[in-house]
């Protein structure tokens, strides 16, 4: 369905006006951004989002696999298919972000031209937007006074400055979109498949997001032998249910910013940094290469074994590196917020309580790992 869903919107958006400003703005690199950390972090999160890294997800999908499954070939598979699937979407998103801010550009043109036609009673026709700003120095040159006096009610249209207003994550999906297509022929039509694709896209997520947290619940000798299983699912989903409560309130896009830029940034890079640690160097990497020659018929080449024990941990710990410059630079946590006032987002500083409650979340979901080494030493101790 989401895929349906996207041709049918990139069919549709390839020719709507502006199509093509949308896209040369996406393929039209911004070297300024490219230095900033924040830029790389927000790439790494999408990344480890998408393919579900570090939420457990793989991990418990991967438990109910044939031990000869060629987990080698579907691992290349899969991130190719991501990667495409996300250019693929961000060809369609720009062609129809494209179309809205030309759709603004050229409305707030043809307030300009009325403004001054009305204002100096000029012939219907005689400003176009071709000649818009030379008829501007002229007005400007000739009737200084008046077009002075005119001024506050000209704003200054710029396709560019449209099209850098790009938002993301809600704002991208709730607004920008939204706004695009009420402009769009049959809207309801196109409306209804949007959303509809975002609804299947959330279940999806929240399947592999449950079954991360099922599969070792019920797994889990004590548990599975005191609670009816259905009874964990539930009880899983109905927790999950009160927590997503708190995003639908008033100040539910503030505590969705909080937990989608800490609780599951910071905790993921930390986790699989662990995960990958753990596995070359402390289950060690000659024992993983024997084991999944067992498992697919043949030992990873070179380059896996390059990623996996050097270049792996080395970009999440830039990534680490990338965070604390950026924490560093600004001197605070910061989000954004939208002022009614001006219309506009701005950034704002988070206060202390906040901080402290991003504190609680990185912690909660990072804790378990120390925890978890210290209960398996014991263990191992008292049974020898």
């Amino acid at each position: 369905m989401p895929y349906v869903v996207l041709m049918i919107y990139l069919i549709r958006g390839l020719t709507l006006h502006g199509a093509v400003n949308g896209l040369t703005y996406m393929f039209t690199p911004k070297l300024e951004q490219l230095a900033n950390p924040k830029t790389w972090i927000n790439a790494a999160t999408q990344i480890f989002f998408s393919l579900g890294l570090g939420f457990g997800s793989l991990i418990a999908f991967a438990s109910y696999n044939e031990p000869n499954n060629n987990c080698e070939r579907h691992a290349i598979i899969v991130s190719l298919i991501n990667s495409a699937t996300s250019v693929f979407a961000s060809i369609v998103t720009f062609s129809i972000y494209g179309f809205k801010a030309t759709f603004n550009y050229e409305n707030c043109i043809n307030k300009v031209i009325l403004v001054l036609t009305n204002f100096f009673d000029l012939e219907e026709g005689s400003l176009t937007m071709e000649n818009l700003e030379d008829m501007k120095h002229f007005l400007a040159s000739t009737h200084p006074t008046e077009y002075a006096e005119l001024l506050p009610q000209i704003k200054n249209c710029s396709l560019e400055a449209e099209l850098d207003t790009a938002v993301q994550g809600t704002g991208l999906a709730f607004i920008v979109y939204s706004e695009a297509i009420k402009n769009m022929e049959v809207s309801q039509l196109y409306s209804v498949l949007y959303f509809m694709m975002l609804l299947l896209l959330g279940i999806g997520s929240m399947l592999g997001n449950t079954a991360a947290i099922l599969t070792p619940l019920t797994d889990s000798n004590f548990l599975s032998s005191h609670v009816p299983r259905e009874m964990i699912s539930g009880g899983v989903c109905i927790i999950n249910c009160l927590i997503g409560l708190l995003f639908t309130m008033q100040a539910g896009n503030y505590w969705f910013n909080i937990f989608n830029d800490y609780a599951a940034t910071l905790s993921l890079l930390l986790i699989v940094l662990v995960e990958t640690i753990a596995v070359c160097y402390v289950y060690g990497l000659k024992r993983f290469q024997k084991a999944l020659g067992v498992m697919i018929g043949h030992e990873p080449s070179w380059y896996w074994k390059i990623m996996w024990a050097f270049v792996s941990p080395v970009l999440i710990v830039s990534l680490f590196i990338f965070y604390i410059t950026d924490y560093i630079r600004t001197g605070t946590l910061q989000y954004q917020a939208w002022d009614a006032t001006e219309g506009q987002l701005v950034t704002k500083d988070y206060p202390s309580g906040a901080l402290a409650l991003i504190g609680l979340l990185v912690a909660s979901s990072t804790l378990c790992i120390p925890l978890g080494a210290i209960l398996v030493f014991i263990k191992k101790r008292t049974s020898s």
